[in-house]
């Protein structure tokens, strides 16, 4: 019929007959795509064929007909244009397809109307751009305009029905069981291009342990979301939440961070066990000299005691553990935190919600009317947080903090910074105290340094090394996955406000250098070279982490 109606040579055909037996594939798309024929001609010809009527676009109805029957997936996956009722209301409907005659579509078709409907042709091209128009666009427009609109509602409750399946809870509960098992404090889900890849953090270090088909990814990411409470048709914002979970008969706290990125979210778990025994002091390796400087100024009716370090240095869980010291029953104890990460008996926790104007200022500024003896603040941010913090020390509350700092005097300098004047520093703050993380030498595999490692591992921590010490060095075993190190203990230094420091903050304010404290016990370095002489760490573990000065 080309030929005859000259839309196509005899060479043409030819040359598209050769790339047919080579590739395979209908002539007709072959021959538009070579260029060859026009794509309207083609199809001219393929109606008059099949006898079978053309429709071209401005044939197409401007409005999207509804086809309950049908959903949009099966529309798009065999580029099926509804046209609306059949002729004189009869039903089933219309539909204009590039490929009518298709025994596939026709046998769908009559399954789901119990005939075969009245089936046109369209060009390939322009029924994919009315489909695209209606279907596509008109998604994303909802999903923009409403998050889990009508159209991606059919998406979500396949994501619902997928996490709810038992693959996908099993293998949420292997990630979470192995995790535990593990000792890891937090769990990764990470979306990448080829694959999804789930990561732990075992004493400060991340690495892989397992991998997930991206096609399985969303139903573990929303079955993760199911058990937060998140909203899982939320995709495109971050979503904060936590659950509480049984693993191995431990229960464990889990707070979840989910964030969109550009392959899928990405989740975040912190596991954070509800065993209180580890919240006591005793167990948080401090010196005897450090412990007991810190149980005096938590015994002072009033002022300020900061706990300082980087992210994941521990502050949280001394706050908590110096909390526990402290006679609940007969305080009132206000904490304000972001987020609540443990509860205990007789605190009072508030939860910071700045979507809502809940700011860590403006709860603080309702505590004072709550007749606090103790203030515990999740972290000093800003300066109105500092100034009502020192505002409720000197009108008598005992106020616990943490603050962002490298050291223990670089907290009276941050204080100072964020516009809190030297002379009410001095006059509410009684101590700081700064920390930091080191790894512990696997108990089965260390191995003792000769006298001159010894030696050379306590010069670089410039001490002298006690006779008696023994210092260790790391091995690697199948207990500590090889590194040489299993857990983590804290170095510390406690600075107190005495007369001299005080002196310092009010003659020299922001220019305070390190070598101005008065430590309990020294600095973070001697701190830390007294637990690697009791061969609890190395040396090196030891410099990785602590600085001396800000």
């Amino acid at each position: 019929m080309l030929l005859s109606a000259q839309k196509l040579s005899r060479h043409d055909l030819e040359r598209a007959l050769e790339v047919q037996r080579s590739m395979g594939g209908k002539l007709g798309r072959l021959l538009v795509s070579l260029g060859l024929v026009a794509e309207a001609d083609v199809f001219a010809a393929l109606a008059r064929q099949a006898d079978l009527p053309l429709l071209r676009a401005d044939a197409f109805p401007a409005d999207r007909p509804e086809t309950p029957a049908l959903n949009t997936g099966f529309l798009l996956a065999h580029n099926l244009l509804p046209l609306g009722p059949a002729l004189e209301g009869a039903e089933p409907p219309v539909f204009a397809s590039a490929d009518p005659r298709s025994d596939t579509l026709r046998t769908a078709l009559r399954l789901v109307f119990g005939a075969v409907p009245t089936l046109v042709f369209g060009l390939e091209t322009e029924i994919a751009g009315r489909l695209n128009e209606w279907y596509v666009q008109a998604a994303q427009e909802d999903e923009e305009a409403v998050p889990g609109g009508a159209e991606a509602s059919e998406f979500i409750e396949h994501l619902r029905d997928m996490a709810s399946e038992a693959p996908i809870i099993q293998r949420v509960n292997q990630i979470l069981a192995h995790a535990v098992t593990s000792k890891a404090s937090d769990i990764h889900i990470e979306t990448y291009e080829q694959k999804s890849v789930v990561r732990i953090r075992v004493d400060g270090e991340i690495f892989p342990v397992d991998e997930i088909d991206n096609k399985d990814a969303p139903a573990v990411v929303s079955r993760i979301k199911i058990l937060s409470q998140l909203d899982i048709a939320e995709r495109r914002m971050p979503q904060d939440g936590r659950t509480k979970l049984r693993v191995h008969g431990k229960e464990m706290d889990v707070r979840v961070s989910t964030v969109p990125t550009a392959f899928g979210e990405s989740v975040v778990m912190r596991l954070l066990e509800k065993n209180f025994d580890l919240l006591s002091l005793e167990s948080l390796h401090f010196t005897p000299a450090t412990l007991q400087a810190l149980r005096h100024m938590l015994a002072l009716p009033h002022g300020i005691l900061l706990v300082t370090g980087p992210t994941g240095s521990g502050k949280s869980t001394t706050l908590y553990a110096s909390l526990q010291e402290l006679e609940g029953e007969n305080l009132k104890i206000l904490t304000v935190e972001d987020p609540v990460e443990y509860r205990l008996q007789w605190l009072n926790q508030v939860q910071v919600q700045p979507q809502i104007g809940l700011s860590f200022a403006a709860v603080l500024r309702s505590f004072l009317r709550q007749d606090p003896d103790v203030i515990m603040i999740g972290e000093m941010r800003d300066g109105e947080t500092a100034e009502i913090a020192v505002q409720a020390a000197l009108t008598g509350h005992l106020v616990l903090s943490t603050l962002h700092t490298n050291s223990a005097l670089g907290a009276i300098v941050r204080l100072i910074n964020m516009g809190v004047e030297p002379y009410l520093i001095t006059a509410s703050v009684v101590g700081v105290l700064a920390q930091r993380l080191v790894r512990k030498l696997c108990t089965d595999c260390k191995a003792p340094l000769t006298p001159e490692q010894a030696h050379l591992a306590a010069s670089s921590l410039g001490v002298q090394a006690p006779a008696e010490a023994t210092l260790y060095r790391p091995v690697g075993c199948a207990h500590c996955r090889s590194t040489g190190y299993r857990g983590r203990l804290a170095i510390h230094e406690l600075l107190e406000l005495n007369d001299q420091v005080k002196r310092a903050v009010l003659e020299n304010g922001s220019t305070l250098r390190g070598d101005e404290g008065a430590y309990a016990a020294g600095n973070l370095l001697h701190d830390g070279a007294t637990k690697v002489f009791q061969g609890l760490t190395t040396a090196e573990e030891v410099l990785r982490v602590a600085r001396q000065h800000d």
